[in-house]
């Protein structure tokens, strides 16, 4: 049962998401707990608790924050990672997704598949990025990487 079940984002210090960020964070949230790999591996020779996991993301101090808990809400680790290594891919795509959910409304089918490989890419980007820093704290599979990058998105919206 390596994997989140609960996972609750600290955005009480934002502003109200767009419709659009909001939706991004329903899709995300719904998607990576229908189907996620997460893993505590074993750190300082100490086993980890093992999953399923309940997961808090938050900013705090400039630093993404993760809270994890087990089944039971104790507390299994918590690791801080600099958001410096995701400023600019996160800039890039709320860029990209602007682009995009304007284009849905006016743009030629051609042009919206143009900037939706686009998207994509910049979200893989996203992703490769989430997996190095998560290494050596938690493993975790590409499509729940892509979907915690979204999550952090989302965190970092108005922020």
């Amino acid at each position: 049962m390596a994997k989140i079940i609960h996972i609750e984002l600290d955005d009480s210090a934002l502003p109200p998401p767009t419709p659009e960020i909001e939706q991004e964070r329903k899709v995300a949230m719904f998607d990576l707990l229908e189907d996620n790999s997460f893993i505590l591996p074993t750190r300082d020779g100490k086993e980890a608790p093992t999953g399923p996991y309940r997961l808090g993301l938050s900013i705090r101090q400039k630093r993404l924050v993760f809270e994890i808990k087990t089944e039971k809400s104790e507390a299994a680790g918590e690791f801080h990672l600099s958001l410096g290594p995701f400023r600019q891919v996160v800039k890039d795509y709320f860029l990209i997704c602007e682009s995009y959910f304007d284009a849905v409304k006016t743009a030629a089918p051609s042009q919206i598949e143009t900037i939706d490989m686009a998207r994509r890419g910049i979200h893989d980007e996203g992703a490769r990025i989430l997996q190095e820093r998560l290494e050596g704290k938690a493993e975790v599979d590409y499509d729940t990487s892509r979907r915690l990058f979204t999550l952090i998105c989302v965190l970092h919206f108005g922020g």
